[in-house]
């Protein structure tokens, strides 16, 4: 089924068509809040909250905007972002988790995803890597990244967005 006939399906409250949805698309929102937050337990909480609210309200994705994988990934990106921003900014070492070594498979696939979005980065013109860096693991909007570059608003935005169209091509290809 394709991610338009599911979210219908979801809508008609069909709970065989959210776990489709979960199958699909849970690895991808783990990875994204992992990658901010630094912390399984936090970054399983985003991702349980990012799918109940495409299990409450399916009709919050706009297909027109673009693909479902695209619009999880950004709502996984800022609700870990706001966790951060609500979060002490110094906490305790000696309060940090570890990671689960019984749950390998996941820790090793969530090293490969972030290897492969690295390599890809890492291709990425200075002039596009950097604003993405500053906007998807430090956090900061891009106003505040214009700020901090003295580059205008509009070629911030124009420069994420190049990036990521690259970054999605490269992890589709």
């Amino acid at each position: 089924m394709d991610d338009a006939a599911l979210l219908d399906a979801v809508a008609e409250g069909n709970q065989d068509a959210m776990g489709a949805v979960f199958d699909r698309y849970s690895r991808i929102v783990y990875s994204i809040a992992m990658r901010v937050l630094r912390e399984p337990s936090l970054a399983e909480d985003v991702m349980q909250e990012v799918l109940l609210q495409v299990w409450k309200r399916p009709q919050s994705f706009v297909a027109q905007r673009g693909n479902l994988a695209a619009w999880l990934s950004v709502v996984a990106r800022n609700r870990a972002i706001d966790v951060l921003r609500k979060r002490s900014p110094l906490d305790p070492l000696g309060e940090m988790p570890l990671p689960d070594p019984r749950n390998m498979a996941l820790e090793t696939e969530q090293s490969w995803l972030i290897d492969k979005v690295r390599t890809v980065l890492e291709t990425l013109p200075a002039e596009q890597q950097g604003p993405l860096e500053l906007a998807y693991f430090q956090g900061l909007s891009h106003s505040e990244i214009a700020e901090r570059t003295g580059s205008p608003l509009g070629t911030v935005k124009t420069r994420i967005r190049a990036g990521l169209t690259t970054i999605r091509k490269a992890m589709t290809a």
